[in-house]
């Protein structure tokens, strides 16, 4: 079993906030692999099923943030997922506004989320990082992440979601290697010329849409 994981926070007030940018990756990567979110389980969401061969869980924990490493040390354990099979796809303070890196294992960064997963699972699994920037001087970033994205951002965000899913996506069903080859690079300006990784994407069919998988 492959188990990726969308940090977030449960209920309608947190929806759409910077914090919960790791809920709509995942669950916009459940969509394109056609997997439905229709379990609870282990205080959290969760769908699962076979893509490509691989058995894959999605798996979004409803518990607040800062406790989440309960929620999917529960399914990790009872799945028996090795870190390296484990994804997760958070929100970051430390990339500049979507940008989207994949990386292994690191420190929490001062994100409760990953701070309870070290705690529960330790820090090597995969993850999928979405950059929201660090909050205007006078802004503390507690509050920050819990608001929601100006428009002009949120229009930033929608744009570049497809690939932080297919970037998820990847690392599950690919390996680490082959995600972080292909989308650990800094997105084009705003307005300007696409990035390869930027493309329409067929996540169940295993490729970018109108290109030879590679």
């Amino acid at each position: 079993m492959r188990l990726l994981v969308g940090l977030g926070n449960p209920g309608a007030k947190y929806e759409r906030t910077r914090h919960n940018l790791g809920f709509r990756v995942a669950q916009l990567a459940a969509e394109k692999l056609g997997m439905a979110l229709d379990q609870t389980r282990w205080n959290a969401v969760l769908g699962t099923g076979r893509v490509r061969g691989e058995q894959i869980a999605i798996v979004l924990p409803q518990t607040f943030m800062n406790v989440s490493g309960e929620s999917v040390g529960h399914a990790a354990r009872f799945w028996k997922v090795d870190p390296g099979e484990l994804v997760v796809a958070h929100d970051d303070l430390d990339l500049t506004l979507a940008r989207i890196q994949v990386k292994v294992g690191g420190g929490d960064g001062g994100h409760n989320g990953l701070k309870s997963l070290r705690q529960h699972l330790g820090p090597d699994f995969v993850r999928v990082r979405f950059g929201i920037g660090r909050p205007p001087q006078g802004w503390d970033p507690a509050d920050f992440v819990l608001a929601r994205f100006a428009e002009e951002e949120e229009k930033i965000v929608e744009e570049l979601l497809p690939v932080a899913a297919e970037a998820a996506a990847m690392a599950l069903l690919e390996g680490t290697a082959a995600a972080m080859n292909r989308f650990n690079r800094r997105p084009k300006e705003a307005g300007g010329e696409k990035d390869e990784a930027q493309e329409n994407v067929d996540l169940a069919g295993g490729g970018t849409s109108g290109k030879p998988k590679r």
